[in-house]
């Protein structure tokens, strides 16, 4: 395809897979460990918040409105990052920043106690909320690396376009939309595993994905 000749480094498929592969993990380990919330999944966090409220449980409602909040504010942090550091600052890009700084507010989040569950919810709704704003293309498709359900309509139309007209590209586009799907259930199973074993420290292997993928991008200038 023509977009591989000028292709960034943040839109590789290798970087998109590993970056859905902490999403996945991010949400299973709000949802398994941390009371039943979760870190991506916005959608769900409203719905709960909207049935708790109906209630009258204010208590429970804002458990599951304040990671709605700080995804919010992640994406409005890495809105101004990118407007702000648009160009490299000493050799280091402005989502190179973003997703260290992702690495360190999980790296943070895996020594929190279970009594710390509202922060450390929100805190992972933040850094995914940085995450899904500065990622937001593979192969210059528009794909969220947190999220499926976009994935799952734009790779399904892609695969209808393939069948009905036979063009190839729809195919690869359709595979890169599943491939990413595929890597967040992955790293949701691997998150499960990864938790009974691990418990709270488990996030510390999210950072370490996160932080790999940080190094992957000095490899070229972005």
């Amino acid at each position: 395809m023509e977009l591989k000749k000028n292709l960034q480094t943040s839109e590789t498929l290798r970087l998109g897979l590993l970056l859905a592969f902490s999403g996945g993990f991010m949400d299973a380990y709000s949802y398994l460990y941390r009371g039943h919330v979760f870190a991506n999944a916005q959608t769900g966090n409203m719905i709960l918040f909207g049935i708790h409220l109906s209630e009258g449980n204010v208590r429970e409602a804002l458990r599951y409105l304040l990671p709605v909040l700080a995804f919010t504010t992640g994406i409005i942090i890495a809105d101004l990052a990118r407007n702000r550091y648009r160009s490299s600052v000493k050799n280091l890009h402005w989502r190179q920043a973003a997703v260290l700084f992702e690495a360190v507010i999980l790296a943070a989040v895996s020594f929190m106690p279970r009594g710390m569950d509202l922060v450390a919810n929100s805190m992972t709704s933040l850094a995914c909320g940085i995450q899904v704003e500065s990622f937001r293309k593979i192969h210059g498709h528009s794909i969220a690396t947190t999220m499926c359900i976009g994935n799952l309509r734009s790779g399904t139309q892609s695969l209808s376009e393939y069948i009905s007209g036979g063009n190839q590209d729809n195919l690869k586009r359709a595979l890169i939309y599943y491939g990413i799907i595929g890597c967040f259930v992955i790293g949701a199973v691997a998150g499960s595993v990864i938790i009974s074993a691990l418990e709270a420290k488990a996030m510390m292997c999210c950072s370490g994905i996160l932080l790999l993928v940080f190094l992957i991008m000095f490899r070229e200038k972005l």
